[in-house]
């Protein structure tokens, strides 16, 4: 329910807040007060579009703001969370602003919103009818909704949405997998050569390193030949010059010249060892050296292949990587991809399965909920058709058409069901029953209205409805019926009706005048709450005029002591 409603510079009302009440709260005026501001206003918050028209002369901006208490709507609690928007203790404070170069903006809980989210929001939440607008008997989207509503299918409905949703997902899973099936193809031709290319040359992540330093030994197999002897003549000796000193015969006769004093100074023992044993270093040094020499060889044959294997490892680095890691890691990822790739075609055959079995889960729902619309549909129009009658259309008649519904290609119905329901109405008992929104004048839409909500307010509890010109062309005993219809349903919703008639104002729980009057030489309204003495005085008003007698008051102390309680 709104707690309370502010209104500033909005057409001629400057600064106003207003705090409703629960149940049956109505706005009274003379005509032109300004009555009509506080629907606007309350348009603005359902999220209806703004127009810089509406900002008060003289001023930049006008802004509406109201409080809402959630402790009742855990649904619409949930959808804010969704949006991480908080009502702070179950208060929701939501306002529109307008400016007069005609930008708009809207709040919810402080945070700024589209104004599209914003209707979203409070779309089936707050209601609106009147002489020029309904928010809901004029969309025949709506009308669905209202049905299951009344017929308790709601569930059914969201299941008949959800399977649906399933089922559009599903296509364009499918969809997207046969559009991509010859892109696919080429990609994993591609990546096939590329594992093949991969694979086909053995790689192993040390062979690069080795074959390289067997290759410099085989292309410098001479010079490493020729070092190797020139060493090891140094070291051992020339055998075709024998005269020649070697290192084997210098540390030889180091040797002997230190054993011979070795006798004299012991101190020299730990050199003379050390001297021994550098020279079976340096044999042993020669003997390796010398088959080394001798197992260096040139071999063309085996150079050739080694650049060939080299030359394949280089060009497989300089396409997938800098080093034989990186090819591998690339061979990897494009085996992976591959395997995807692969798997795209048994998707797409196990969508086509579980297609098969959503659009059966959907046509099943679906004819669940088109037998229950059946039912709802001709309880609806019984119960409509009778709440008419007790709101003097005696002759009205209205009902509830089933009209098929569009369904995209290869689905059995729409996200709606099979069938779209729209209102039917007509005035008298003999013309043609046509939609709603062609035949009904606004007083007989808001009391059409009145009765769809009266006939469903069980169902359709926690919202804020709002009525204008529900007393149009009627009074006396009908305009009895009526304030009594609006009293009983605002047991179950918010109610504010704007009306011009005694009897109904007198049904209310709280009861506002609007007065027009002038503030710096300017129009200006004003919204007061009337209670007691002053409630009595305006009912008295709308009852006998501007000359109010006595015997007017006591017939207005009458009316409200007679429906006050209802």
């Amino acid at each position: 329910m709104i707690e309370t409603l502010r209104i500033e510079n909005l057409a001629i009302v400057e600064s106003e807040e207003i705090e409703f009440g629960p149940g049956l709260n109505v706005l009274t005026g003379e005509t032109g007060a300004g009555k009509s501001i506080v629907l606007g206003a309350l348009s603005l918050l359902a999220g209806s579009r703004a127009s810089p028209q509406l900002v008060c002369e003289g001023r930049d901006e006008a802004v509406v703001e109201a409080v809402f208490r959630t402790e009742h709507l855990p649904d619409l609690e949930s959808r804010l969370e969704a949006l991480d928007l908080v009502a702070d203790e179950h208060e929701l404070v939501v306002q529109r602003s307008v400016q007069r170069g005609g930008r708009s903006r809207a709040r919810v809980a402080g945070r700024l919103i589209p104004a599209a989210v914003l209707a979203e929001l409070f779309s089936g939440r707050i209601e609106i009818s009147s002489q020029h607008d309904s928010q809901s008997l004029l969309r025949t989207e709506f009308h669905g909704r209202l049905l299951d509503t009344a017929g308790g299918l709601l569930p059914l409905r969201a299941a008949v949405a959800e399977d649906h949703a399933k089922l559009r997902a599903l296509d364009e899973e499918l969809a997207e997998l046969r559009a991509a099936e010859m892109e696919r193809e080429r990609r994993r031709d591609f990546l096939s050569f590329q594992l093949g290319e991969i694979d086909d040359a053995r790689l192993d992540v040390d062979e690069g390193e080795a074959l390289r330093a067997e290759r410099s030994r085989l292309a410098h197999a001479e010079r490493l030949r020729d070092e190797a002897s020139a060493a090891l003549t140094l070291l051992a000796g020339d055998l075709g010059a024998p005269e020649d000193a070697n290192t084997a015969d210098l540390v030889s006769e180091a040797i002997r010249h230190l054993e011979g004093i070795e006798a004299l100074d012991p101190e020299i023992a730990p050199l003379l060892a050390a001297l021994r044993a550098a020279r079976e270093e340096l044999r042993e040094a020669a003997t390796e050296l010398e088959r080394y020499a001798a197992r260096i060889e040139a071999d063309p044959a085996r150079l050739g292949t080694l650049d060939e294997r080299l030359a394949q490892i280089e060009a497989l680095q300089r396409k997938y990587g800098g080093s034989i890691e990186a090819v591998l890691d690339f061979r990897n990822e494009a085996a992976a991809e591959l395997e995807r790739l692969e798997g795209a075609s048994e998707r797409a055959q196990a969508i086509d399965a579980l297609r098969v079995e959503q659009a059966k889960q959907l046509e099943a729902d679906a004819k669940r909920l088109s037998k229950g619309r059946r039912k709802a549909g001709k309880r609806l129009g019984a119960a409509v058709e009778t709440a008419l009658r007790e709101l003097a259309m005696p002759q009205a008649r209205f009902e509830v058409a089933l009209e098929p519904a569009a369904a995209a290609a290869g689905a059995p119905c729409g996200p709606g069901g099979f069938e779209s329901p729209e209102f039917r109405f007509s005035a008298s008992a003999a013309g043609e029953l046509l939609p709603l929104r062609r035949v009904a004048s606004g007083g007989e839409l808001s009391r059409t209205f009145l009765a769809i909500k009266s006939a469903i307010r069980e169902a359709d509890a926690g919202m804020v409805l709002v009525f204008d010109e529900v007393d149009a062309g009627i009074g006396g005993r009908t305009a009895d019926r009526v304030g009594r219809s609006l009293a009983e349903l605002a047991g179950r919703h918010q109610v504010l009706c704007i009306t011009h008639l005694p009897q109904i104002a007198a049904y209310a729980s709280a009861h506002f005048r609007v007065e027009k009057c002038e503030v710096g030489g300017r129009p200006s309204a004003r919204l007061l709450r009337v209670e007691g003495a002053d409630r009595v005085e305006e009912i008295a008003r709308m009852a006998g005029g501007e000359e109010v007698k006595e015997t007017t008051r006591r017939h207005a102390r009458e009316l409200i002591r007679s429906r006050s309680p209802l």
